[in-house]
């Protein structure tokens, strides 16, 4: 979050990742002038995974300026159930409870067929 690029709402979040063979990658929200297309910090972590070697993601928390624990958009928690998987572990504001809890009946690559 400390790197996050926030002159609009001056809200910064940070997320980290981490991927089933040890890694860690982590992203930061990315504001834009034009509003809609800010990028959420769960987007440049989904990123970092990518360009990094891929890999899926096990467990993940993403927090506020002020360290506190948020809750994934629904749009990121679709990026995650992509890049991760239902058993994936994110930490919530009521605990870790995995991705399936929180994206139930989840829409998946195995639904394009």
């Amino acid at each position: 979050m400390g790197r996050a690029y926030v002159p609009y709402s001056h809200y910064p979040v940070g997320v980290a990742g981490l991927v089933d063979d040890g890694r860690v990658v982590s992203g930061c929200n990315v504001e834009n002038a034009s509003y809609g297309v800010g990028l959420c910090a769960e987007c440049g972590m989904v990123s970092e995974l990518a360009a990094t070697g891929g890999g899926r993601l096990v467990a993940v928390w993403c927090v506020d300026g002020q360290g506190r624990t948020l809750m994934p958009c629904g749009r990121c928690r679709q990026l995650l159930w992509e890049f991760g998987a239902p058993d994936c572990q994110l930490q919530t504001p009521e605990g870790v409870l995995p991705l399936s809890a929180v994206l139930p009946q989840a829409f998946g690559p195995e639904n394009l067929v």
